[in-house]
């Protein structure tokens, strides 16, 4: 069964860095986009960086942009995002997810997790 596994989160001090981690394990993911999304306290869903299946293009929300840092090793079905000099504004449950590249929706998900950015 094909899985997406996240890691990394919990509560941070603004301006600190906090790395999140999402492993597919099942098969491999060369061919699949991912991305990460977040869905703060009642706000809906939002794609926050994604990254293309060769790692050669990136998408970021213009709220983190120069901030957060996506990217992903294929030869261990790994992606990451990193939270440079996060914000409480940032705060939310976060989800890593994955598409096929001709795909215009996610079909993957991870169990997601919590991330709390304190002031």
């Amino acid at each position: 069964q094909v899985q997406l596994v996240q890691s990394g989160g919990g509560m941070v001090q603004a301006g600190d860095t906090l790395t999140l981690t999402c492993a597919a394990h099942g098969r491999p993911f060369s061919s699949r986009d991912m991305g990460w999304w977040r869905q703060a306290p009642r706000k809906e869903r939002e794609l926050v960086a994604a990254v293309s299946w060769s790692g050669l293009s990136t998408f970021y929300r213009d709220s983190v942009k120069g901030r957060f840092s996506i990217s992903r090793d294929t030869g261990t079905n790994t992606a990451y995002l990193q939270m440079n000099n996060p914000k409480p504004e940032d705060t939310g449950i976060y989800y890593c997810a994955a598409k096929p590249s001709s795909a215009s929706e996610y079909d993957l998900w991870s169990q997601g997790t919590q991330v709390t950015v304190a002031p």
